[in-house]
């Protein structure tokens, strides 16, 4: 397959990574002629990569050794160095353009703050937590949408040493406890509501709820965006009043003191508290954003996420940049399916990310980007969340300006990805360009041995400074263990399957524990969808392939009709066929059923293990926790689906 997208030699030149190659070049007496040396170099020296980014991005004086202790786990980094993840955001202001902009459902208003004003309202903020007693260490907590007062909030925890965790105000109380609950916080930051599709949400009574199950409470304060009144709270504009502020006064932590908690899904259990460091999560930050997405003091960086998602983390990673960040709070596609793309034109986005999913709604919706908005500005698309379809990859480099598409794959276990675009790298359809600097990425098979042009395991063979200092509660290392290194031990072990291709690229076929095993050919569940989700009468599809206690093995396709669409043995067939010819025939499934709707994670991610956990048997209440359904009413519509006898 050619490449879809080529880089120029202006490309080449005038790109982040390609100065801090000459950096490196310089410092080290090494020849980096393309991204692929540069890769190869920061993977073999691992601690000369990140000691040499701390210089780069001049970070401050480094105590001592780099990498005192490189096992996995528990790899030691930047012992003794400090530093706060605020400083590195205070160095970046301006007077000529602003930090967020603001964008609400519903308005045509765009709400800037200013450097200054982001800063003053960050080091009020900070003044209110001192006061209520908040120390290092102590846990301060968001139940908000994504809105400016959001990273004001995070960024005033972040400055006086404590921890933030947050969750999206489509979380129920209850998903929101299951999570939040964990830290014992000290403070509680919400909003009264919010506005999604066209509707304004109470979150009045959810909010009591979450409060009456967090008896740690010192106080709670309330951000009014419906004007709703909560008893016995602060309202935000007296908790973080800018006046008389200018600078935060920031609490000097340890390089690997710990800056926030993200939570995995959930859906086998209570969610686990990831909790990465300061210094990890700067340097990962600033060479995933800055040298790897080429965005710096001239760009504004949309990213349609939610503060549930690792998303938003990497998104406020555009102010360690200089960057302008653009905080939408509401629908991508209402009132029109090409609503994302309206906000991207209407604020001058150059770098705007978003999902698999939205670009094939707007395939669907004959929305053409380019030709319905001015997207003059933008330079740079960003995907994560799911694998890109090469189709739908050609599609929006053909319909959104020929820009660069740059698929992303990580998670929120490093908050940040392993491997995805560089501007100096071509696209290919359907793959991502390469492998993250600093990030020993390979494919294993399973006698843990590298494979090439073949599908194997997704691990790292080195250790990265923003993989976990710990998991929350998790006191003697057990359950970090066995979520990474309990298959081949000390490398981490990501869970996707991966093709390492010849040009250097890395393919993405899904979780290697929802693998399709058909007749002993293994295979990933995304290449079905690719292949599945592009017909007109398929809104989204779901494929298990489940082992029986026979020895028998039944793959069903649930299929998510589009409106109007019926499945007539028609569709049935032109759904086999497009199987057979474009994925396998050995994958053509065992039956194919019309389905209500997918459930996923309130990550937006499918429910494959779960789902084929109820086919194989196992108790649905112990299968999956719902809270972390997006509609758990969906959940007892597949319990009541069986395997047909004798599969």
């Amino acid at each position: 397959m050619e490449p879809q997208w080529i880089p120029s030699a202006r490309d080449i030149a005038g790109a982040r990574v390609t100065d801090f190659a000459r950096f490196v070049e310089t410092r080290t007496g090494t020849e980096l002629p393309d991204y692929h040396a540069l890769w190869r170099w920061s993977v073999e020296n691992i601690a000369d990569f990140w000691a040499a980014l701390w210089e780069y991005f001049a970070l401050g004086p480094v105590a001592g050794e780099v990498l005192s202790r490189p096992d996995m786990p528990g790899a030691q980094w930047f012992p003794g160095t400090t530093l706060n993840y605020v400083d590195r955001v205070i160095a970046q202001a301006r007077t000529d353009r602003p930090a967020i902009v603001q964008v609400t459902e519903g308005t045509e208003d765009l709400t800037e703050t200013s450097w200054a004003e982001l800063l003053a309202g960050v080091a009020a903020f900070a003044r209110t937590l001192r006061e209520l007693g908040v120390r290092p260490g102590d846990r301060v907590i968001g139940y908000l949408p994504n809105i400016t007062e959001t990273v004001i909030a995070f960024l005033g925890t972040a400055a006086v040493g404590a921890v933030w965790s947050a969750c999206g105000q489509d979380y129920s109380a209850k998903a929101a406890l299951d999570r939040l609950g964990q830290l014992e916080p000290t403070v509680l930051v919400t909003a009264d509501g919010y506005r999604y599709g066209g509707k304004a949400h109470d979150k009045s009574a959810d909010i009591a709820a979450l409060r009456a199950g967090l008896d740690t409470l010192r106080a709670t304060v309330v951000v009014s965006r419906l004007g709703n009144e909560i008893p016995d709270s602060t309202p935000w504009s007296a908790a973080a009043d800018p006046a008389g502020h200018t600078l935060p006064e920031t609490e000097t932590v340890d390089f690997a003191h710990p800056l926030w908690i993200v939570f995995s899904s959930g859906t086998t259990g209570l969610p686990k508290g990831i909790v990465h460091g300061h210094g990890g999560v700067v340097l990962e930050h600033l060479k995933a954003v800055a040298l790897q997405s080429d965005i710096g003091p001239d760009d504004i960086f949309l990213w349609y996420t939610s503060p549930s998602w690792m998303m938003w983390n990497f998104q406020i990673a555009g102010l360690l940049t200089g960057a302008t960040i653009v905080c939408y709070d509401g629908s991508p596609a209402h009132p029109r399916p090409d609503t994302l793309w309206e906000i991207a034109a209407r604020t001058g986005t150059t770098v705007l990310g978003t999902s698999p999913g939205y670009v094939l709604g707007c395939i669907k919706a004959d929305s053409i980007p380019a030709t319905d908005h001015d997207l003059s500005a933008l330079r740079l698309i960003g995907i994560t969340g799911s694998s890109l379809p090469p189709a739908s990859s050609l599609w929006l480099h053909e319909n959104a300006g020929g820009v660069p598409v740059a698929s992303i794959s990580g998670g929120t276990d490093v908050v940040s990805a392993f491997a995805g675009g560089v501007r100096t790298v071509p696209v290919w359809p359907g793959e991502l360009s390469a492998p993250y600097l600093g990030v020993a990425l390979d494919a294993y098979d399973e006698a843990g041995q590298p494979v090439r042009d073949e599908v194997g395991e997704l691990v790292v063979t080195a250790p990265m400074p923003s993989m976990p200092i710990r998991f929350w509660r998790d006191h003697d290392g057990t359950r970090y263990h066995d979520a990474y290194f309990d298959t081949y031990p000390g490398v981490w072990r990501h869970g996707d399957w991966i093709t390492r291709t010849g040009h250097g690229s890395v393919v993405v076929h899904g979780r290697s524990d929802s693998t399709l095993n058909r007749h002993g050919i293994r295979m990933g569940s995304a290449d079905i969808y690719q292949a599945v989700e592009r017909l007109p009468e398929i809104s989204e599809a779901l494929v298990i392939g489940a082992e029986q206690p026979d020895g028998g093995y039944w793959m069903p396709l649930f299929v998510v009709l589009a409106p109007g669409a019926e499945l007539t043995d028609d569709l049935r067939d032109r759904i086999k066929e497009v199987i057979r010819t474009e994925v396998s025939p050995r994958h053509v499934p065992d039956e194919i059923l019309a389905a209500p709707a997918v459930p996923h994670t309130r990550t937006g991610k499918k429910l494959e293990v779960p789902i084929k956990r109820l086919f194989q048997g196992a108790d649905p209440a112990r299968v999956v926790e719902r809270s972390a359904v997006d509609d758990p009413a969906l959940l007892d519509w597949y319990s009541g689906i069986r395997p047909p006898a004798g599969r």
